[in-house]
């Protein structure tokens, strides 16, 4: 087959068109399947308006997140979930459903009765709409400073057709007499030392007509009674996500819009994720006149999970909002959350995956490590520490230090990778600013490894494979020439005179040479044994501060003909600078 393109009369490339690369239709039944309701709501609002605070948040973790577990979590680890989750700040946490079994029970009643629930915190139980399940639902929350009921019954059509086959006023009568019962045995149960609140799903809202779930919403308030100081929680559910987010988002502003006394209500978001899309449904949503979220850590629960609320979280943390929870300590929320749900938190998870704040790509480190290196430079022309001035760096959105974690991992070095990444790794963890051409010397060696080898170099194999390039150690000693001692003087002509203690090619040696500086009387020493060296560049820095600090000295050398760079690290910086010719002396003939 002839795989070159074909071309036209002048003898130039056919170019691409979209008829070229116009899609096939596929053999996959889309006839089974409807398009998503769209909402009349020409005047929406949502699409100019900004979210500038956190929601109220709901974590349900321990209910919605728990009972999509393969191996459910054990009561240590309920325990420990919930910990963690007071720990973050969550004032508002789903803890069970205790009238579904005697272990949601036990969980509820040994929170309340341990007292490891603090005052500003609420607990919330979830109950189907039957009058056993109520009363043993609101008995389980006996004891309890604040408390909130969760009564859900389904309202979609497909659910009215096919499970319940019941009318629309029969659904709409389960809600109202659910709510009903609930009021009664919390009046009957609960003392007067227990806050209580109620919460109310239409399930699956994104599935009910809106007139409907409308509907059904009132006539819960009728029996609830909201007003000031006794607030009402309408959870609109997208128990299966089935919209774009626009379409979400214009759902909720046609509620908040229609819903009657308003001011009493809190409106929640409860997104899954199963178009991949539930953290976008809930931030429009919040821009659409929501007030609450409720959601998992990681985004855990039933198929493809609730909303993420570390994602959410962080979110507003990227943007400059208080998210109110408290994320600095990311890893550990990661350990936990995979202790307690026994799932593994995939690398590539925003903000908290173990690969997320780290480039491989070449051009990738280049721009972190000139971000960082920016960042240092305006830091310091206003008088300021990094940490007080705006984060500016490609690619990572947030600091890592803001969510524990360190830089050491930031740039990961594979055969994608380049100078600036290589570069990095010996700044940061060697304090070594190598000149622009010696990142450029010195990432072909590397990259000739990580093509050989292939895989990850990590950064104790740069720094053992710099060593053996530039820096000969007693254990890896290698090369013509040692440097054991030097002295300078100055002649009378102003020229300086250079002494040098060494070994060459094994015997001991003493050289000896002038020029206008210690490097040009070496580069005269050396012509005795030999050597043809010019200098063409030379830098130098400090690696530390005090009086034990010690300077690096990097020299690129005109060697018998080849350019080759060397370094030298001394407490002496004239020391430094003859090692490092030594350095690019020994590597050019190895």
């Amino acid at each position: 087959m002839n795989s070159q393109p074909s071309r036209n009369r002048v003898g130039r490339p056919t170019p691409i068109t979209a008829a070229t690369v116009a899609q096939r239709a596929t053999s996959m039944p889309i006839h089974k399947y409807g398009r998503y309701e769209q909402v009349d709501i020409p005047d929406r609002t949502w699409p100019d308006a900004r979210v500038t605070k956190a929601p109220r948040w709901l974590s349900t973790d321990l209910r919605d997140g728990n009972q999509a577990l393969i191996d459910p979590m054990s009561p240590a680890r309920k325990r420990e979930m919930f910990d963690l989750l007071v720990r973050m700040g969550y004032k508002e946490i789903e803890v069970g459903f205790p009238a579904s079994g005697q272990t949601d029970f036990d969980f509820v009643r040994s929170i309340i009765e341990q007292d490891a629930i603090p005052d500003d915190v609420t607990i919330s139980v979830l109950t189907q709409s039957r009058e056993e399940l109520i009363e043993r639902t609101v008995q389980s929350l006996v004891g309890a400073r604040r408390a909130t009921v969760h009564l859900y019954n389904a309202t979609a059509p497909v659910f009215r057709r096919v499970v319940f086959r019941g009318s629309r006023d029969q659904v709409r009568q389960i809600a109202v007499d659910g709510t009903r019962l609930v009021v009664e045995y919390a009046d009957k149960i609960l003392g007067d030392d227990t806050v209580f609140g109620y919460q109310y799903s239409p399930e699956i809202f994104t599935d009910t007509e809106l007139d409907f779930a409308l509907e059904v919403c009132e006539g819960v308030m009728d029996v609830w009674q909201p007003e000031e100081g006794r607030e009402i929680i309408l959870n609109l559910p997208a128990t299966v996500e089935r919209s774009t987010p626009s379409t979400h988002a214009d759902r909720f502003e046609w509620m908040s819009r229609n819903l009657s006394r308003r001011e009493y209500v809190c409106l929640s978001v409860h997104p899954h994720n199963d178009r991949g899309t539930a953290v976008a449904a809930a931030e429009l949503a919040l821009m659409a006149g929501a007030d609450r979220i409720e959601g998992c850590l990681f985004g855990q629960g039933e198929r493809t999970g609730n909303v993420d609320l570390v994602t959410l979280g962080m979110n507003l943390f990227s943007q400059g909002i208080d998210p109110q929870i408290d994320f600095s300590q990311i890893d550990e929320i990661r350990r936990t959350a995979e202790y307690c749900n026994q799932m593994e938190i995939h690398p590539r998870h925003p903000y908290a995956g173990d690969l997320v704040y780290t480039s491989f790509s070449g051009s990738h480190q280049d721009a972190i490590k000139k971000g960082f290196e920016a960042m240092e430079a305006d830091a310091a022309a206003q008088g300021r520490s990094v940490d007080e001035i705006e984060w500016a760096v490609p690619y990572l959105p947030i600091d890592p230090k803001d969510v524990g974690r360190s830089y050491e991992a930031v740039i990961r070095v594979n055969s994608q990778s380049g100078k600036g990444g290589i570069a990095y790794v010996l700044k940061n963890d060697h304090k070594l600013d190598l000149p622009r051409r010696m990142q450029i010397e010195f990432s072909k060696i590397i990259q000739n490894k990580t093509d050989t080898e292939g895989g990850e170099v990590t950064p104790a194999q740069i720094w053992a494979i710099f060593q053996d390039e530039y820096l000969p150690t007693p254990d890896n000693a290698w090369g013509r020439i040692t440097l054991h001692s030097a002295q300078t003087s100055s002649s009378s002509d102003g020229a300086d005179e250079l002494t040098v203690g060494a070994e060459v090619d094994g015997e001991a040696t003493t050289l000896t040479g002038r020029g206008n500086g210690p490097i040009s009387a070496f580069f005269d020493a050396l012509a005795g044994v030999g050597v043809d060296a010019r200098l063409l560049d030379y830098s130098e820095h400090t690696l530390s501060e005090g009086a034990s600090a010690q300077a690096a000295s990097y020299i690129e050398c005109a060697i018998d003909g080849r350019v080759m760079w060397g370094i030298g690290i001394d407490a002496n910086t004239t020391r430094a600078s003859l090692k490092a010719v030594v350095s690019a002396v020994n590597r050019a003939g190895r």
